[in-house]
């Protein structure tokens, strides 16, 4: 989160890297540890960050959203139903997180413009796609986390 400031691309990469990386820490000590893990990167982001969007959308989504898919996968049978709560939380967390950029940090809206044109709503549409592919790698993770990273670092073989 502390690189999130160097490249544009950095706002929206970084806090989605830094939330896959609680992963491992819901895989081996559960949700409980991870949300401890998931305040703690959010105050230290807060705090110590200097790229404030970054860390609106680290807390506001991507710090707690790999907890929240490990929830609703474990819970919720139903595809759909989980699908329809994951997208839910996405576009309120979008929308959410939009407007404490525009109003409390004072992102000017020309963030918002291509080509002169104001287009939020064309955003959050690609917003949608990009968070239905960030839910697809979070998986990919998972399995390359299991496979191949839980033994090196702890000595077991998944």
């Amino acid at each position: 989160m502390l690189l999130a400031g160097l490249t544009r691309i950095g706002t929206y990469a970084l806090p989605c890297l830094a939330g896959m990386l609680t992963v491992a820490v819901v895989l081996e000590y559960r949700c409980k540890w991870a949300f401890g893990v998931y305040a703690v990167a959010g105050l230290l982001s807060f705090f110590l960050s200097g790229d404030k969007e970054a860390v609106v959308l680290f807390i506001a989504l991507f710090g707690y959203y790999p907890i929240l898919k490990n929830i609703l996968e474990r819970y919720i049978r139903s595809a759909v139903v989980r699908w329809t709560l994951k997208f839910f939380v996405f576009n309120a967390a979008a929308v959410g997180s939009f407007f404490v950029a525009m109003q409390l940090l004072g992102v000017p809206a020309s963030d918002y413009t291509v080509f002169g044109m104001y287009i939020p709503h064309v955003f959050l549409l690609a917003g949608n796609v990009f968070f239905l592919l960030y839910d697809l790698s979070i998986n990919a993770f998972i399995r390359f986390y299991v496979q191949r990273l839980r033994g090196v670092l702890f000595g077991m073989h998944g």
